[in-house]
This record gives structure tokens, C-alpha cells and sequence, in this order.
């Protein structure tokens, strides 16, 4: 990401209309040449393509001005914008909350709706649902930041908007993520799936947990399977990596696990987990085959987090396995 940023940034030196000597300067040509993903508090706004899907509604800078001229708004609102990276195309990509203004009115000018970021999700695909989920994850960041946590007085924002810095000493905060272990326990022939009560009903998903302070990743996964399901651990491999944006932006991070086939009656921690079962690699498969989530009336069904999860990735990866 940071190599076709650096690419972006040096090319603007030899634009011979624009003389960008110095970083804040590039920083504001990036701002006007790059393009910006809309949010209202916290939601992204989508808009329908011709074949009915979906995806982040992206305008430039002008455009951007435009739309909040025509709303009543001051233009210099474009300088929240925050920097989230650089395209393979070398395009700066940036993210901007427009929470302050009336969201009918925004979604009518933008010809798109803000969408909950979780239901985004099952909506986007590619390398879209990360990057709106990087962009909501630092627009929080920098609303629940406003203030420096030893004085309480308040921080200002560098021109990215990748840190901030306390106006009394100075200290420079930079966004966090929080470790979760994410594991997919599995007995040789079945696989272990569990629900959360704030799960959309039907849902299952890998076990997870966030990692308590000295763990290492070891330990938090033994720790969490062990206190959300009774089970010990014998064997643990590592998968992938993903962030995640919630609860407050997390660092998921996936495994594999075994246990013994004549250890696996489960103990389930209900203040943890609604539920928890084992599931056959047949029963995987009927749940992969449910492509969106089913509606109120529906018959239940059990279904999978979306393709591009983490947690999804295990399930498949432990069904290629299967098959092998």
C-alpha cells in the first residue's frame, strides 16, 4: 500500500503546473486528484450498479465541495477527510463523515443510502467491505480521540489523519487494534461453530476472543475454547490475519485447532455463547449454500458469515481439508 502512495506523492513533484515542494502540499493535490468514500455517522454510502449489486459510493474533492454547498454546508468540512491508502492504480483514497448533515438529504444529492457497515457486508465484495471497514474504523477512531487520555486536553489531527497529538505535551496517539484469537476446533470429522445471542438469527461463526494482557496467542486460544466450550486444545495451527472493526477496530487473528474425537462433549459458557455445536462436513456444506441471510417468515437455516470473513475462510479452508 505505501509503495503506490510514495509513486503518488513524488509524481505530483514533476506536474509542472502544480509545485508541490513540501509533504503538505502534496498531501493537499493528493486530496483533490485522489477519491473519497462517504460516511454518516459511521455508515458508508452505497450505491446500486446496472446489475443490481452494490458498492462504496467514491466522488472526487470538487464533487465532494459541490454536494456540500448545495446542503448548507462549510467546504472546509473536506479537510476532515482521512487518508486511507492508495489504489493499485496509484489513486489516493480517502474517507470523510458527513454525520453533521441530514442523511435524506445527503443519500437524494449522492444518489446512494448509508448502509450499516455489518449489513455492507453481505452487500459488497472484494476488496471493498476491508476498505470501507478500514475507513469507519478510523473515522472512529478520530471521534472517540479528541481528547488526550493523561490531561484531557485536546488533540489535533496530522494532515493524513494517521495520528494525533496532544496540544499540551505533545504525546502522539496512533490508531489501535485490539488482538482477538479467532480458531475453527475441529474433532477430525466435524467442526465446531458457535452463536452469540446478538447474532442475526441462524448465524454460526468460528470461536473468538480477545487476547488478555501478557497472552500470547497460544494461550488465548486454549484460554477461550476451554472457558466458552470445555474443551482442551491439542494441536493449533495459524491461518490469516484480518482486521476487523468491531467492536472498536480488532486484529483478528485465525487458526485451526484439534481435539481428541473421545473428548469432545461440550460445556458451553452461556453468558458467552447462546450455543455451540459440532457440525458435519455434509451440514457445512448445506450452510454454504445459502447465499444471503434468510428473511422474517423464512423457515430457520443455518448460515455463514460472509465470503470475505475470516471466520468463513477457516470453514473453508477445513472443508478443502475434509475432501482431501
Amino acid at each position: 500500500m505505501l509503495n503506490p502512495l510514495r509513486i503518488l506523492l513524488s509524481a505530483t513533484k514533476s506536474l509542472p503546473t502544480r509545485r508541490c515542494s513540501g509533504y503538505v502540499s502534496r498531501m493537499r493535490f493528493t486530496l483533490q486528484s485522489g477519491r473519497i468514500l462517504l460516511f454518516h455517522r459511521l455508515s458508508p454510502l452505497l450505491q446500486r450498479t446496472e446489475r443490481g449489486t452494490f458498492r462504496p459510493a467514491a466522488f472526487n474533492s470538487s464533487d465532494v465541495q459541490l454536494i456540500l454547498e448545495r446542503l448548507g454546508s462549510d467546504r472546509s468540512l473536506l479537510k476532515e477527510a482521512v487518508l486511507l491508502g492508495c489504489s493499485e492504480q496509484n489513486q489516493a483514497e480517502f474517507c470523510l463523515d458527513l454525520g453533521e448533515l441530514d442523511q435524506a438529504a445527503v443519500e437524494e444529492e449522492c444518489e446512494g443510502n448509508f448502509v450499516d457497515l455489518r449489513k455492507s457486508f453481505f452487500l459488497l465484495t472484494g476488496a471493498e467491505a476491508p476498505l470501507v471497514s478500514k475507513g469507519q474504523a478510523l473515522l472512529r477512531w478520530h471521534q472517540t480521540s479528541r481528547f488526550c487520555s493523561a490531561t484531557g486536553q485536546p488533540t489535533h489531527r496530522n494532515q493524513a489523519g494517521s495520528q494525533r497529538v496532544c496540544s499540551s505535551t505533545g504525546t502522539i496517539y496512533y490508531p489501535k487494534m485490539s488482538p482477538v484469537v479467532i480458531v475453527l476446533v475441529s474433532d477430525g470429522k466435524r467442526c465446531l461453530l458457535g452463536r452469540q445471542a446478538s447474532f442475526p438469527r441462524g448465524m454460526y461463526s468460528a470461536l473468538a476472543g480477545f487476547c488478555d494482557m501478557g497472552e500470547c496467542l497460544e494461550e488465548a486460544l486454549c484460554r477461550e475454547v476451554a472457558e466458552e466450550v470445555g474443551l482442551e486444545v491439542q494441536r493449533i495451527s495459524y491461518s490469516s490475519s484480518q482486521h476487523w472493526p468491531f467492536p472498536h477496530s480488532s486484529f483478528l487473528l485465525g487458526c485451526h485447532a484439534s481435539v481428541s474425537p473421545a473428548h469432545t462433549q461440550l460445556n458451553v459458557d452461556v453468558t458467552e455463547l447462546e450455543d455451540a455445536r459440532w457440525f458435519s462436513l455434509e451440514e457445512i456444506d448445506s450452510a454454504l449454500q445459502v447465499r444471503s441471510p434468510p428473511r422474517r417468515g423464512d423457515a430457520p437455516v443455518v448460515w455463514l458469515p460472509p465470503k470475505h470473513t475470516i471466520a468463513r475462510q477457516l470453514i473453508t479452508e477445513w472443508t478443502d481439508r475434509q475432501r482431501e
